[in-house]
Parts: C-alpha cells; structure tokens; sequence
C-alpha cells in the first residue's frame, strides 16, 4: 500500500577514474588483480538464492594467457532449468507486488556497492575475463553499470508518473504490471554493463529473470550477482544458470508462461530464437517480448574539409579499443583520396606507438582477443586479405596464439567497396579502409548506406556543415546511433540511447526508458464516481 509519492536520488552518470600512475584507484586495482589472477575460484549456479553446484564444471582462463586457469564454474542438467522457472515464477507472487520504491533501493544499493567497495574486483574481474584494459574495464564494468542500475531507477518512476487525463466524472490511471510469467536474459562476453543490466532492468520493473551470461564472461558475472545478493535481491527473482546454450534455451522457450527475451549477441543467433519463439507462439499465456541488440558493421565517412588527425583518431579508438570486440566498433571507413595521405600518415605512427600485452601492464592499449574460434576467424580474413588482389595490408597482419589469443590491430587498404571485410561483421581489431574520389561525397554515402546488412553505428567527420547536413540525411537508416564529428563507440547512459534497426536488432534503446517500457504491460483503471442508473440517452428524449 503506497504511502506517499517518494522522489529517487537524481541520477549522474559515474565520474571515470583516471588510474594514472600514483593513484590510489590504480594501486587498488593492481593488488586486486594481482590476488584474483593467483588464485582459484568456484562459480555455482544461482537459483532461488541458493548457491548450485553440479559437479560437472568447466575451466575460466584469461584470454592473455589461456593457459592459466583461474577458477571453475558448474554446468546444468535441464532439471537445474525447470527448478529456476518453477522458483522464479513462485517468487514473481511477492515480488510483482512489492512497492516500487522497495524494488528500487535494491538495485540503487547495488548501484552504490559497484561505485565504491566492489569498484576494483569488478573492474579486475573484466580485465580478467575479457582482457580489458584498466580504462575499458572502468568505462564498462565500473561506470556503465553504475550508471545503468542509477537511470533505470530513474527512468522506472518517469514511467509511473505518464498518467492519462481524468475528469470530474472518472478517475483514469495506469498500472504498469510486469510481464506476466518469467523472462529470459541472455548476455554477452564483451561488455559487463550489459551483463548486469539486461536482468536487473527487467527485475527492477518487477519481473523474474532466468539470466544466461556468455562461457566467456561467469568470471566477472560472479561479481555481478555477488552485488546483487548482497544488495537484497530477493531468492527467485534473477536466477542465474550456465551450461548448453541450446538444452537451456530449449527449456525456457518451451515453458507456457515464458514472457520475454532480452538478448545481446550475434545477429544469426537472435534472429533462430525469434524463429523458435514464432514456431512455440500457441503453446505461449501472452505474446512474448523480444528485444536484442545483435550485430554491427559500424562506419567511419570522412569528407573533404575533415581534420586529417580527427579522423586518425577516430579510426584508431573506434576500430582497436578493447580490439574492435564492441558491436559499436569501426570495422570500415571512407576516406576522400586527397585527405588520405594525412590520414594514412598519422594511423601508421600511431600504431607504431601502440603496446600489446597483458591488462595488467598498464602501459598496454592493446590486448587479446576473447577466445581461440574469435581468433581463427580473424587469422583467416586477414590470410585472405594477404592473398586477394583488390586489398592490401597496410598495419598489422600478424598474430599468435601461442600464449595469448593476440592479433595485432590492422588496417586493411581496399579498391573494392564491397571486399568481404568491407561488409561482414568481423567482431575483432581489423577495419578495412575505401579510397574515393573527393567529388564522390554522396555517391560514397550511398554506397555506405547500401553496403552492410547492419545499421547500429558510424560516424561522420567535416568541417563543411553542407556536408554534415548531407550525411545525416543520406544516412538516416545506416546507423541508430548516428555520431557527428566523434567514433562511432562510447554511448553513454542517459545520454545516447544505443541501439540499432536492420540486422542490428529491435533498436529498444539500452540505457532510456524506451527498453524499460518493453518490460511492463500497461492496466488502464477507469473509476467513475457517479454510476449511471438508466440505459436511456438524452437523444432518446
């Protein structure tokens, strides 16, 4: 029963630490790392608050060192599933109805524990998992996800308060229940922001949550959930389960009171889980939600009257930060053939300057890939591009796993607009570069539109503001998040809502209340005052 209307704390997007040498924030998170590295954990499943262990386990390695094994987790059995379903659905009956305000204080504690005593495990963890560097791990693990569980609290309450209008005879107000059944998060590797959102925004609008984290990623989705119970969320309400990816989502999508799926991860992968959702539609209480971030091959278009270093810049952040491993990451850029020269000057030095190695070296920008098939498949487009005719390598091109899955970062120079990596999601620090003419402005924008099957991210770079008008016109459909004079990489919650549309999934916005309207159904209420006692209208008269 409410007993006012309470005002969250407004919300602010987490100040970056720099981790400069010398500062308090880098020697934490060394010794952090350093313990975490050396030692063994033990990751159970998490269901109705109760730690799982199956005793069928597989091993966690850092991809810098595949070799060094730094804990365990436990595989389920369908039944571990069935049990998650069956506990998060019995938890739904108290949780559905907890006061808003209570659901609310959970995850704006858990908000606070990542800003301040879980800051540096969090962001050793990511650096672990998914070789971070210390600043990925910090604008990822540490900042992102603080600010996501901050806004969404905030974004909760801004839906609650659009109300319809009422008038002297009835009173008109909306509920917005959460879904009725259980929801489905699946998550991936690359980002343990999006880990911990995809599902705590669907538990704080008072849903139960069955969450599938990548194999990739447990290491650091245990600190995530260790957050969360010792924030409060209640036993039941996200239940967390590992193993076949196919056997769990066979379960969950079989059950009838399944309600909605919340999926980052590869286009091909969303768009078979949609397909299976439609095939099991009858068998559903309510039309289930879908809602995915997938794919992403995300461009960079210079004009003529860009600064040559601007674009440099752009292409060397927006391609190779975290090894291009971001659905947002620059895989193909347009230069004009009279900045290219500049350009091309600056990306080689640049590159020369760049370090690979472990995250824990901090003079490192650059570090491995995620796993061994991420590998082989980038080896294999770069091999590719040694041999074809209508490309060339022009940095980079190397890489070895003897160690460390480690390619370095390299730019591929094309005369064929359409080349294989000018139009296929390559997920790895390779981008491809097309050489055009300067008074090809918006025949190349064409041609960016019109070239990839995506349409999440890019960028574009002028001085000439007749230029940026063109592109944000001719480029309206490419890109979901369109970025002007920047790399197409770095949205920030609360102030650029990230999603895409084509391939690059339902463009539900993460990081808005648009995505966190996906997971309530709406309950007019009309309550009249006066009840009419005859049928009879005045035209009757």
């Amino acid at each position: 029963m409410g007993k006012g209307f309470f005002n969250v704390p407004i919300a602010f997007n987490e100040p970056v630490k720099s981790y400069a040498p010398g500062t308090p924030e880098r020697d934490l998170v060394l010794k952090t790392y350093q313990e975490m590295y050396n030692s063994q954990i033990e990751v159970p499943m998490y269901i109705n608050g109760q730690h799982i262990n199956t005793g069928k386990t597989a091993t966690m390695s850092p991809p810098h060192n595949h070799q060094h094994v730094v804990g365990t987790y436990h595989l389920a059995e369908k039944h571990h599933i069935e049990t998650a379903i069956k506990t998060a659905l019995e938890a739904r009956k108290q949780w559905a109805n907890l006061p808003w305000e209570q659901r609310a204080a959970i995850f704006l504690k858990a908000a606070e524990l990542v800003a301040g005593p879980y800051r540096a495990k969090i962001n050793a963890a990511t650096m672990i998992a998914q070789s971070k560097t210390i600043h990925q791990a910090e604008i990822d693990a540490a900042c992102e996800f603080v600010d996501f569980l901050r806004f969404n609290v905030q974004f909760m309450t801004d839906i609650y308060q659009d109300q319809p209008e009422s008038t002297n005879e009835a009173w008109n107000r909306v509920e917005y229940r959460p879904l009725e059944g259980f929801t489905y998060a699946v998550t991936p590797f690359n980002f343990t922001a999006i880990a911990g959102n995809l599902p705590s925004c669907m538990a704080l609008m008072g849903n139960v949550v069955v969450w599938k984290p990548s194999d990739s990623q447990i290491y650091s989705a245990k600190v995530i959930m260790d957050v969360f119970e010792e924030a409060g969320v209640p036993p039941g309400v996200i239940n967390v389960v590992f193993g076949d990816p196919v056997m769990i989502t066979n379960t969950i999508l079989s059950s009838p009171d399944f309600s909605g799926l919340h999926f980052t991860g590869s286009t091909f992968v969303f768009k078979e889980l949609w397909k299976q959702i439609g095939t099991n539609i009858h068998n559903y209480k309510t039309y289930p939600r879908i809602v995915g971030e997938t794919g992403g091959k995300d461009f960079i278009v210079a004009h003529h009257s860009a600064n040559p270093k601007q674009v440099a810049t752009a292409i060397i952040r927006g391609a190779f930060e975290f090894q291009g491993q971001k659905c947002s990451a620059a895989s193909r850029a347009y230069i004009p053939k009279g900045l290219w020269p500049e350009v091309k000057q600056q990306i080689l030095a640049d590159l020369k300057s760049i370090k690979m190695g472990t995250p824990e070296d901090m003079n490192n920008f650059f570090t491995a890939v995620i796993h061994e098939g991420s590998f082989d498949k980038l080896a294999g487009f770069i091999d590719r591009a040694k041999e074809d005719k209508d490309v060339e390598v022009i940095a980079g091109g190397n890489y070895n796993k003897s160690k460390g899955y480690f390619i370095e970062p390299t730019v591929l120079l094309t005369t064929n607009p359409k080349y294989v990596t000018m139009c296929e999601e390559l997920f790895g620090p390779v981008i491809t570069i097309y050489v055009y003419e300067d008074e090809a402005y918006e025949e190349t924008l064409k041609l960016v539109d019109e070239t990839s099957a995506y349409a999440l991210t890019g960028a574009i770079l002028a001085t000439d503001r007749y230029a940026v008008e063109t592109a944000t016109k001719a480029l309206q459909n490419a890109a979901g998040n369109f970025y002007i004079n920047d790399k197409p990489t770095g949205a920030v919650v609360g102030q650029q809502p990230f999603g895409g549309a084509r391939a690059s999934g339902t463009n539900d916005k993460a990081g808005s209340a648009q995505n966190l309207l996906r997971w309530v159904s709406p309950r007019l209420i009309k309550e009249t005052f006066v009840t009419p006692t005859d049928y009879r209208y005045p035209f009757l008269g």
